[in-house]
């Protein structure tokens, strides 16, 4: 390494070391949002799972990243898709912290190789590599956790279709409206079975609704589904109305729609494969054609 790489190293390491300073010395900003979910009744739920986050390596890392660094340096956090993931907000920032400082390491590792197989690299591109792919790594938590929480939420819309089947026969059977919706939800083995049952179980320790319990989950997850099965099951507890034909009718459009997306996915898929076909049609038609015009060409020359 030559006297100039060592001063640019060197120059770099002390402006890192003098910026992390002033960072630190930056009087805080407090995020508003934060603020106010810290006096929701539903904080110690939050604070819960986050000081179990705690006990694993990304959960220390993210508890010490979330009070060191500023919020804004998050940019924006996927809430509902962690909501519905079940994955503490301080797992997900060490795991972006994790993913940034293996972006970091990649580059300088992939260089020092280089140099020992006498491959010279210049110090200008492990520099800027270090700094592209740790920014791409630490966004890389974010796409996975929306990808997984698409697949949770489909999921969730496929056994809540079975589970408004359930209430409706409970209903039917002259249970009322919360032993129609606990005793539904007792039924089933799934994840979105228990986490069903134990909204409802909750809300009746807190004295609150049923309902009022779901809306509050679909709020938190962002599923319209569950909120219109909240509607529902509103007006058969308050008004005392016969919701059995509404429960079958808002599972059969959920199956409905689950089937249509369905479709369209096949249809995708089949139109992708054609491509490849088009491709072979084309190349075999060239194989053909290729003899007879090499023929002519040929025929033509001197």
């Amino acid at each position: 390494m030559t006297g100039l790489q060592l001063a640019l190293g060197a120059g770099a390491l002390i402006g890192l070391g003098l910026a992390l300073l002033l960072w630190r010395l930056v009087p805080a900003q407090p995020d508003l949002a934060d603020t106010l979910a810290r006096l929701s009744p539903r904080h110690p739920r939050v604070a819960t799972e986050l000081t179990g986050a705690a006990t694993d390596t990304r959960g220390r890392l993210g508890v010490w990243a979330m009070k060191t660094l500023p919020p804004r340096v998050w940019s924006r956090t996927p809430v509902r898709e962690l909501a519905i993931l079940r994955m503490p907000l301080a797992t997900f920032y060490g795991e972006k912290i994790l993913y940034a400082m293996l972006g970091l390491a990649i580059p300088p590792v992939l260089a020092a190789f280089f140099a020992l197989i006498g491959l010279g690299v210049p110090v200008v591109i492990p520099g800027l590599g270090t700094l592209a792919l740790a920014a791409v790594m630490f966004f890389l938590p974010d796409y996975n956790v929306r990808d997984d929480a698409k697949k949770a939420k489909a999921e969730f819309t496929r056994a809540l279709g079975a589970y408004i089947d359930l209430v409706a026969l409970e209903r039917n059977s002259g249970s009322g409206s919360r032993q129609a919706m606990e005793v539904a939800a007792a039924v089933g083995d799934s994840w979105v079975f228990r986490r069903l049952e134990e909204e409802l179980a909750r809300s009746r320790w807190s004295g609150q609704a049923p309902w009022d319990a779901l809306h509050a989950l679909a709020d938190e997850l962002g599923l319209p589904e569950l909120d219109d099965l909240a509607d529902i099951m509103r007006l058969s507890g308050e008004q005392g109305a016969q919701i059995y034909g509404n429960l079958r009718a808002r599972s059969a459009s959920l199956r409905a729609a689950m089937l249509n997306t369905e479709l369209a996915k096949a249809n995708e898929v089949g139109e992708r494969m054609s491509i490849p076909m088009s491709l072979l049609g084309v190349i075999f038609l060239a194989i053909l054609v290729a003899p007879s015009l090499l023929r002519v060409l040929g025929g033509d020359g001197p």
